[in-house]
């Protein structure tokens, strides 16, 4: 049957709808529903191969980072430095508060990340101190979070990638730059750097079920004495 003739997905959807109701499934009914259907129709699950994330160059990453300090503004400064420094996710930069900076030891608590897990992140200690006057000044505005919008509210997720986005056309990037993609630039920048995975994996919040049994047995003590080791050669 040639694709033309199909019912549209949602007019069939409805139909079988009416015939479900009788039945009053939940969601394990449909899927196993679902699964005898495709064996009985011969239907052959295909898997769309995935394609490598875009991961900025070394230069592009310079590039970035210099219009960046152009702008002077410092909150986006440290803002984007904090996110290439520790690899976290948007949605962890945001909820990170004050009290979860720990100068002493060149850390950053992440609560409740990606799966609800706590983790440990370093930065570099050449770092610390541009950072700590940061967390200072909002402290004393009467901040909670790390960053902050002028009305004194935590940035959104989309507040973060907005920023980020800004600089992208002005640096003569052609892929625009998100959190996620400097994430991917570190981690990658790390492996080149003979760091092994089992080493980033503490900090980086990946879990990997045939390598957990390692990675378990790995502090972050061990891995930041590794990132300390090369993060001094990094691109900015």
């Amino acid at each position: 049957m040639e694709k033309s003739a199909r019912t549209p997905t949602r007019h069939k959807a409805k139909e079988l709808a009416k015939s479900l109701k009788k039945e009053n499934p939940d969601y394990d009914y449909i899927r196993e529903l679902f699964r005898h259907l495709r064996q009985e129709l011969g239907i052959v699950v295909t898997r769309k191969n995935k394609k490598l994330p875009y991961v900025p160059t070394e230069e592009e990453v310079r590039k970035y980072y210099d219009m960046v300090l152009k702008s002077r503004n410092m909150r986006h400064v440290i803002m984007i430095k904090t996110l290439l420094y520790t690899g976290v996710r948007v949605s962890e930069l945001v909820k990170i508060k004050l009290s979860e900076v720990n100068a002493d030891t060149c850390q950053i608590k992440i609560t409740q990340g990606k799966g609800k897990k706590d983790r440990i992140v370093p930065f570099p200690n050449n770092f610390k101190e541009t950072l700590m006057l940061h967390v200072e000044n909002t402290r004393q505005k009467g901040g909670e979070y790390l960053f902050e919008s002028s009305w004194k509210r935590r940035y959104t997720d989309r507040g973060i990638r907005k920023i980020l986005a800004q600089y992208t056309k002005p640096s003569g990037i052609e892929q625009s730059i998100s959190p996620h993609k400097l994430r991917h630039f570190l981690f990658t920048w790390l492996k080149k750097q003979g760091i092994e995975d089992s080493l980033i994996q503490p900090y980086s919040g990946h879990e990997s079920r045939q390598s957990l049994e390692i990675y378990s047995k790995l502090s972050i003590g061990d891995a930041q004495k590794e990132y300390e080791s090369v993060i001094g050669k990094f691109p900015i």
